[in-house]
């Protein structure tokens, strides 16, 4: 314990002070690092949480004793990555998160004997639009949903029932296409009895209106979303048939397709002349024969039986034939309708890059492709789009270079025992992260620590040397040498090692600080001493 005092009182209270403070810099800053990296890997429980979700999500975790993290105002919340799927399925069989709304689950608990008719209804919209809201969110780019449904009754003594309808309101990720909005509308309708989907309006966070419930709304976006529709498909076997004849990624296909969504129905009535067949035939004979009595009348030609002269009497006679015949006519009737979204014209626009080799010396060389070749492709677009002339299709094959060379090195799969090591983002990141705890490690012992130990210990240098110095001359000792080095008293080998060229400079300006002090501390003796200095002769 002795030494132990005497070496605290040797180093001096300055000295002592910094080595305190540099040790508990040292241990702060490695508790820090041990926290850091024995902190557990935190990794997202669930995002987009209402305030109601948020709150009982936090009490299950605090009654389990479970360390989370609040993110984005308490929308996120992070939990252990080890312990994520557990607490997941855990908060589901209690039924969180409820997701924002009210949905069946409100008759759960509810006393059905000493509820009115009125408070079911209610509750029966409130379920109603909670479990729309829910199954709306489950589309691909929609972070949240609210639905407004408004259900009238149908008065009293009145054969017309208004009309339901509803609004949405979306908080989406980007943009919505035409399609996914038609589908919303569509799905909300067939849910509720009586809901048209032209009824149906919707409009995201931003206040845009994306669908204004027009009963034309549909009809005309109909039209556009079966042009993009066709367009895509078009596109997408030019790009795959061209694709597979210059390689992936070294074409380009631009697909333009004209509508016409007028409906027209035609009507054509037609007659064969030659096709005649004989429906029905009526023939009709009449004959009559009469003799000249001169216009005679008398009673014997009156009576029956009479007697006619002997003579021979004059006789007229006639005869009239009488035929119909009805043939029926070969009638052919045609009735064309052409529905909306025909085809008129196609335009396609091709690119294709060239083709590139390697010459003796190993480098990218170009080389454009031949008319034959772009024929042939041109050929393959033709047959794929269905070209027609007399419609005035038209198909454009262009050969340029692109202004990015195709990258030749291969991207080979790991194998092996590389290929068992299959880290994910978060594995690379907390291995970033040790990596970065420990490189600050060693600047931290390397530019903090070791110029603070070494100037410590030069201090101590410094001080013997001062007084090394200083105690030479005093007791007649022999002055530095000219190798500059200085013979303390007492012949030390030690002391005569010190390089006084090395530490010259500090031995100086502590020497020239110690004197200002004294001579500041005691000014009388330091007057007297000068004075001494200046009676003595001159040797």
């Amino acid at each position: 314990m002795q030494g132990l005092v005497d070496f605290l009182k040797g180093i001096g209270a300055a000295r002592f002070g910094a080595m305190i403070a540099v040790t508990a810099a040292l241990i702060g800053f490695f508790a820090f690092v041990i926290m850091r990296v024995t902190t557990p890997q935190m990794t997202t429980l669930f995002t987009d949480l209402s305030v109601e979700d948020s709150s009982s999500i936090i009490k299950d975790l605090e009654r389990q004793g479970i360390q989370f993290e609040l993110r984005n105002e308490g929308s996120i919340i992070m939990v252990p990555k080890d312990k994520v799927t557990r607490l997941r399925m855990k908060l589901a069989e209690g039924g969180l998160p409820k997701g924002g709304g009210v949905g069946y689950e409100v008759f759960d608990k509810s006393d059905a004997l000493g509820t009115t008719s009125f408070v079911q209804n209610i509750n029966h919209l409130r379920a109603l639009e909670g479990e729309l809201a829910r199954t709306i969110r489950a589309i691909d780019r929609i972070q949240a949903a609210r639905v407004h449904l408004v259900l009238p009754e149908r008065p009293l003594f009145s054969r017309e029932a208004p009309e339901p309808s509803a609004s949405i309101v979306l908080r989406v990720r980007g943009s919505l296409e035409a399609q996914q909005i038609r589908a919303i509308r569509h799905l909300v309708a067939s849910a509720v009895n009586g809901l048209k989907p032209q009824r149906v309006s919707v409009v995201d966070e931003a206040g845009q209106l994306l669908a204004d419930g027009a009963a034309t709304d549909p009809e005309q976006a109909l039209g556009d979303e079966r042009r993009i529709a066709f367009e895509k498909r078009m596109r997408k076997q030019v790009e795959d048939i061209v694709s597979s004849v210059v390689g992936s990624g070294r074409a380009r296909v631009q697909l333009s397709a004209d509508f016409d969504f007028n409906k027209i129905t035609q009507t054509s009535d037609r007659f064969d002349p030659e096709g005649r067949v004989l429906r029905s035939s009526q023939t009709r004979e009449e004959s009559s024969l009469t003799a000249d009595n001169n216009g005679q009348v008398t009673v014997n030609n009156e009576l029956p039986g009479n007697q006619q002269n002997s003579g021979v009497a004059a006789k007229d006679q006639s005869k009239k034939t009488e035929e119909t015949n009805n043939y029926e006519i070969s009638r052919t009737t045609k009735t064309e309708v052409t529905e909306a979204g025909r085809v008129n014209r196609i335009s396609v626009a091709v690119l294709v890059d060239g083709i590139y080799s390697k010459n003796e010396k190993g480098e990218q060389v170009y080389q454009d492709r031949t008319k034959e070749q772009l024929d042939r492709i041109a050929t393959l677009v033709r047959s794929a789009i269905g070209f027609d002339q007399k419609r005035g299709d038209q198909v454009e094959v262009v050969n340029l270079r692109f202004a990015d060379a195709p990258s030749t090195a291969p991207i080979g799969e790991p194998s092996g025992f590389l290929g068992m090591l299959q880290f994910t983002k978060d594995d690379v990141m907390y291995f970033v992260e040790l990596g970065v705890m420990m490189l600050l490690g060693l600047i931290v012992m390397f530019m903090v620590i070791r110029p603070l130990v070494k100037r410590i210990l030069a201090s101590d240098e410094v001080a013997a040397a001062i007084s090394g110095v200083l105690a030479g001359p005093a007791s007649g000792e022999a002055a530095p040498a000219a190798g500059g080095q200085a013979l303390l008293p007492g012949g030390s080998t030690a002391a005569s090692a010190i390089d006084v060229a090395t530490i010259q400079g500090q031995v100086h300006a502590q020497s020239v600080h110690r004197v200002g002090e004294l001579a500041e501390r005691n000014p009388n003796e330091t007057v007297a001493i000068i004075r001494q200095w200046l009676t003595e002769p001159a040797k």
